[in-house]
């Protein structure tokens, strides 16, 4: 079955660097857009970035341009987001995401049929 598995979070001070990775097993990875969401407590699940198969086509939430840099590697079915300069406001549960095939109509943040279980990102000030 499909599974997409995130690792990589943890507790960081403010300013620090994580890299959050996402393993996907049971799909064809290599033909779709891969994308990180994330949850604040209290707060609707938000859209932070998204990767075209391609490799090199990328996309940000305004909130975290600079900061962060999503990447991927089609050999090893895994998309990564390396996320720099953190800020409390970071905080969340981060989920990775996978779109059906072919698939990169907008809303971008809109069809992604397959989600991981969420890896927990924690900044303190």
């Amino acid at each position: 079955q499909v599974q997409l598995v995130e690792s990589g979070g943890g507790l960081v001070q403010a300013g620090g660097s994580l890299r959050l990775s996402c393993a996907a097993s049971g799909l064809t990875f290599s033909n779709r857009v891969m994308g990180w969401f994330r949850q604040a407590p209290g707060k609707e699940r938000e859209f932070v970035a998204d990767i075209h198969w391609n490799g090199y086509t990328t996309y940000y939430t305004d909130s975290v341009k600079g900061r962060f840099a999503i990447s991927r590697d089609n050999a090893k079915n895994t998309v990564y987001l390396q996320m720099s300069s953190l800020k409390p406001e970071d905080t969340a549960d981060y989920y990775c995401a996978a779109r059906a095939p072919y698939n990169t109509g907008s809303p971008r943040w809109e069809g992604y049929n397959y989600w991981g279980q969420g890896t927990q990102v924690t900044v303190s000030s």
